[in-house]
């Protein structure tokens, strides 16, 4: 089917990766928005538990599959989001073989289910894309600085491959493409053990332990609340066709990792000091976005602050410790994301 053959734009939208931490809350605002959605997901990271109410949903339907492998999709599509792929160090790390894969042969996949579908197709690309940036903020004309060799390359790269994928396969074949950099994000559904920042510094607190710190605290986040992140990347899927992207999605308020750290000790009422480990190699110094395009082409901002984002966050621990689904041990080796 050709794209231009897409007549239903209120149609089915299949969420590659929608077990996972992003993707089950973009299943989830889809579905309240009344979307029949499929979600693909392979659930190596993800989780039907992250999906909560939705199994069973007349509107939902879950696809256990691998997006390395073609895609078992038949019927109409009107819109793909590509989510699919470990968003942590401690995961991508643990097969960079197959997440290189994910990046590179799952976009593919999807691009070609696109194309034979007449969808329209976002990709989830990341910050990593600009590696340890020496120009900040980043800009998306910004072209990064990433270390092709490193531990954390497979992400990086196979990140950067896909957007040039999705930019030449979409000019090639007539695909509505369209590419969103998403930078730090946390909210509930995070895991307890992926090695996020946010996360591991909340299980420490709340188990009344160290808080690791990496280096000397001095490297910067920029954290963008999950609701937040989740419009941007539905205000950019429904743009206008010719706004293909790449577009920054993220906060440009930068904060220290220290600072953060004392946040949510302040938040949860703990008084843990906090326990300085060797900085990781490749571990971006500053990280923050420039969201001019988004606020000029999309009307997009973040709107909740970090203090709020956090309480809900830490909320959302606390509740899943009080139902007895606290983790085996309390992390501390990753706190990079």
């Amino acid at each position: 089917m050709d794209s231009s053959r897409n007549t239903n734009p209120d149609g089915p939208v299949l969420v590659a990766g929608g077990a996972g931490f992003l993707g089950a809350h973009l299943c989830r605002r889809l579905v309240e928005e009344g979307r029949t959605v499929i979600c693909l997901d392979n659930l190596q990271t993800g989780s039907e538990g992250n999906l909560e109410w939705l199994p069973g949903h007349p509107r939902f339907s879950l696809v256990v599959h691998d997006v390395v492998d073609p895609i078992p999709i038949d019927g109409p599509l009107a819109r793909i989001y590509n989510l699919a792929c470990p968003a942590s160090p401690v995961h991508y790390q643990a097969d960079p073989v197959h997440t290189l894969l994910s990046c590179v042969s799952g976009a593919r996949n999807l691009l070609e289910l696109a194309r034979a579908t007449g969808a329209r197709i976002l990709q989830a690309s990341t910050s990593e894309i600009y590696g340890n940036p020496l120009e900040h903020p980043q800009r998306e004309s910004y072209h990064g600085n990433v270390n092709i060799v490193g531990p954390r390359s497979c992400y990086d790269e196979g990140k950067r491959c896909a957007e040039t994928l999705f930019s030449d396969f979409g000019a090639r074949h007539g695909v509505e493409t369209k590419i969103a950099r998403i930078f730090n994000t946390y909210g509930p559904g995070m895991s307890s053990d992926d090695g996020r920042l946010v996360s591991n510094l909340i299980v420490q607190a709340l188990s009344r332990c160290p808080l690791t710190i990496h280096g000397d605290g001095s490297q910067t986040r920029s954290l963008c609340y999950v609701d937040d992140l989740i419009e941007g990347l539905v205000r950019l899927m429904e743009s206008e066709p010719s706004f293909r992207g790449p577009v920054n999605l993220g906060n440009p308020s930068e904060a220290t990792v220290l600072d953060i750290a004392r946040r949510i000790g302040e938040l949860v009422g703990t008084g843990a000091p906090f326990k300085f480990l060797p900085l990781p190699a490749d571990d971006p110094e500053r990280r923050c976005p420039d969201i001019t395009l988004a606020r000029r082409r999309l009307d997009w901002q973040p709107v909740i602050g970090i203090d709020e984002g956090l309480r809900q966050t830490i909320d959302y621990f606390m509740g899943r410790r009080a139902a007895g689904a606290a983790p085996a041990s309390v992390p501390e080796d990753e706190n990079l994301g």
